[in-house]
């Protein structure tokens, strides 16, 4: 069985939704932000970066959201959430994994944590700055999905998609959106449409897109 520690809508969720996908046993403990739970000496035990998620694999704490993805994906390949090994796809599966984990979720770190930065709140030119980045990625996914898609690796939705439609609707609130773009509105949506993503709303008790 699994333990996973994770706070709701946070990099948690990708490897949730990947543990409903396998339907594996596991079970979840909650860090509670609100009381900086993060930052305790037992969570520091398993997680010295203070972040979630944490994933208990054989009773081992493992950490970092795209590193939880490919292991389990390995470690399940009857959930079909990687290619095969060896194969082109699989290759470009790792490939857009590495790049939403290097490109994009690092820039959300400053745009969602300006203190990373040195400041309380980003000046406006900062601001800007991570904005134009983020949405500077979301052209080049657009472009890629409008010629491949629907889905990153083509007609077949694997777990790069689900990291993806995590770090879209992270973008919900800011002044363009992830949906406002045709194409990844639409692998979005595909993947809003799984049980899984269904199942994980209910359990996190989340309700905005």
């Amino acid at each position: 069985m699994y333990t996973l520690y994770y706070s709701p809508g946070t990099a948690s969720m990708v490897v949730h939704l990947a543990l409903l996908e396998i339907g594996a046993e596991y079970q979840l403990k909650l860090v509670d932000f609100d009381k900086d739970e993060q930052h305790s000496a037992e969570y520091l035990k398993l997680n010295p970066g203070a972040k979630v998620p944490t994933l208990l694999i054989d009773g081992r704490p493992v950490y970092e959201s795209g590193a939880l993805l490919i292991i389990l994906a390995e470690r399940h390949p009857e959930a079909k959430l990687i290619p095969p090994l060896g194969t082109p796809e699989r290759e470009a599966w790792m490939q857009w994994t590495v790049f939403l984990s290097n490109a994009l979720m690092s820039t959300y770190r400053f745009w969602f944590y300006p203190q990373e930065l040195g400041h309380q709140t980003s000046p406006p030119d900062i601001r800007a700055a991570i904005q134009h980045k983020i949405e500077g990625i979301w052209d080049r996914l657009e472009a890629h999905l409008a010629a491949h898609g629907p889905y990153l690796l083509g007609s077949e939705c694997s777990g790069v998609d689900l990291m993806l439609t995590m770090l879209m609707r992270w973008s919900r609130n800011m002044p363009r959106p992830a949906t406002e773009w045709p194409a990844l509105k639409r692998v979005a949506d595909l993947v809003r449409a799984r049980p899984s993503w269904k199942k994980l709303y209910a359990l996190e008790d989340l309700t905005e897109w």
